[in-house]
This record gives C-alpha cells, structure tokens and sequence, in this order.
C-alpha cells in the first residue's frame, strides 16, 4: 500500500495536526488544504474537506504505528474496551456501521466467503457477550460456528454471506483477471445488499487490500453515498469482528462440504495440501481440482507435475521468474 485516502472527524483531524507538528514533518503548501507534511518516504495532506490523503513508501507503516492508534483511536476496540478510552472514541464506537471480511484468500481448497454485519449501539453487549473478536483469535471452529450462528439468530436482517464456491471462485477470477478484483466485487456485493435492507447507514469498514481502493470503484450507487473506511487490521473494529467470524464459519462449512462431496479431508491452509491434492488427483482426476481448490495457486501445477499431468492444464499461470536487477 502505498497510497491511502480517507476523512477524519474534526477530534481526528486535530490529533494529525499535532502529530505532524511533534514528529518533524516538514510543513508543505498544497491548493486547498488545511495542513500538509513531508517527510522521508510519506507525504500527507488534508484537505479543507476533511478529507485525508497519504502517499509514499512508508504509508503502510505510518498507518500501522501512528494513524490507527494515534489518530483514528475510533476504530481500536468496543467502547468502553481500551483502557483510557476518550469519550470521542467512546462516540465514534456508537456510530452504527456495516463491518466487511473475508475468509478462503488463503486457503488452496475450499470457497472465498465475503460477509458483512450491520452494527448498532443496541448490538454492543450482544457482541461483547458473545467475546466477538478477530476471527483468528478462536481456535475452535466449533466455537465459531456456534457464535456465527448467535449473530445470525438475534439479528438475522444485519447479516449478509456471500460464499464463492472454488468453481465459481476460479472462473470470476479467470473473467476478471486478478484475485483483487473479485475481492473487491465481493466486497461491493455485500455492501449494497446490507445497504437495501438497511439504506440509513452512513459508514461501512472494511479491511485494506491490493495497491488502491477497490471496493470503492465497485461499488454502486448507494455504496458511492457512503463513508467507506479501508484500513489494516480492522479486525479490532467490532463490526468487521463479527463480518470475519461469520465469514469464517461460512468457510469452514463450506469446506467440510466439498470434503463429504469429494469423500475426503480437505485441510484449511496452504502449506500441507499437496499430498492430500495429489491424492484427490490420482483417484479423480485433475478435474477435481475446480470443484475443491483455487487453482490460480502454483500448487496446482506442482500437483498436476506429480501426478504426470501438463502443469497447465487446468490455466494456471506459470509463475513470473525472479530477476535481480544490477
């Protein structure tokens, strides 16, 4: 990532003006900007809208160690959760929002599930009960299920699922031409059907992935309308909590079920799926692999190789070679 753009509140744009004014940022005149600063590898301007724009080398870890906790603050935990918690950051928490994620990028077998959860301040202590956080925190699938399925049952209308299954996922992949651009399809799907049912919400927030802000260029007419936060991690955010637990348990179904389809264990992961891929291969055909498996990854021609079939024949690309430049 190497460009950013966002809008800060009134509190978040003053907590920039200092940060930038206490950490040697070279002072820099922009048309139409409240403040601007430069500095080895980050150049950053807001302008008189409100809106934040970031670019350089280093935006990645300046958003990482400085805007999200120094800045944003709104987005670190449930209200009432961090210890010292402003009552501006209290505020922010408050704010009804729609929470996106995804679960299966990863993953060689089974489908990509993009979800999405509607939070109100009236769903706070449902969440905070339930210990929603990070998908990746729960080491039980079971206990994902399980909470994936509270969210579901006490407020059904504030949850959307999308699940790619790998035949469909490998040919919106082959249409569109990279995994970045059905991600961000995803995302915009989820978004607008939460949107329809719910048209009043105002800010969405989703995690930051590929080099600009595709969901944005994705999304439709009521997407357009509203305040979409893209940042790293945002996991911490309540609403993106519970969109990566039902998006994960979603995942987690959907992975056993091709595993009864094909009468096989499908592992989660890409780092010890060869073996079993192999498997699956010498006793159904490479075929096989469309319905279990993302087969843009290059394990799939490491398996078709090991079974005696063309590494492409199933279209993966062949991998780009590394050359050092002098």
């Amino acid at each position: 990532m190497n460009t950013l753009s966002l809008s800060l509140n009134p509190e978040e744009q003053k907590r920039l003006a200092a940060h930038l004014r206490d950490n040697g940022f070279t002072p820099a005149t922009v048309a139409h900007a409240r403040i601007a600063g430069k500095k080895e590898g980050l150049n950053i301007v807001l302008y008189l809208s409100g809106k934040l724009v970031v670019q350089g080398k280093r935006t990645r870890e300046w958003v990482e160690f400085a805007l999200e906790p120094e800045i944003l603050q709104r987005l670190l935990s449930p209200a009432g959760d961090a210890p010292g918690a402003s009552d501006d950051s209290a505020s922010e928490q408050s704010v009804p929002r729609i929470g996106i994620d995804e679960s299966g990028k990863g993953d060689f077998f089974g489908p990509l599930v993009i979800a999405g959860y509607y939070l109100t301040p009236g769903l706070l202590p449902l969440l905070q009960k339930l210990g929603v956080r990070d998908s990746k925190q729960i080491s039980s699938d079971e206990k994902m299920i399980q909470v994936a399925a509270t969210l579901r049952e006490k407020a059904p209308g504030h949850v959307e699922v999308l699940r790619l299954g790998p035949e469909t996922y490998n040919d919106l992949v082959k249409r569109m031409g990279s995994v970045n651009r059905v991600l961000a399809w995803g995302h915009a799907t989820v978004l607008e059907n939460l949107l329809t049912r719910h048209p009043q919400v105002k800010r969405a927030v989703a995690d930051q992935f590929g080099p600009e802000h595709q969901i944005q260029r994705a999304l439709k007419t009521r997407g357009k309308a509203i305040e979409l936060i893209q940042r790293h991690r945002a996991e911490s955010d309540p609403a993106v909590a519970a969109a990566s637990i039902l998006a994960r348990a979603d995942f987690v179904t959907g992975l056993r079920e091709l595993g009864e389809e094909v009468s096989a264990t499908l592992p989660k992961g890409a780092t010890h799926v060869r073996g079993p891929a192999e498997t699956l291969v010498n006793a159904q055909g490479p075929e096989v692999l469309r319905k279990v498996a993302k087969t843009h990854f290059r394990t799939t021609r490491q398996v078709l190789e090991a079974c005696g079939h063309p590494a492409d024949l199933l279209g993966t690309p062949e991998p780009k070679k590394w050359v050092k430049r002098s």
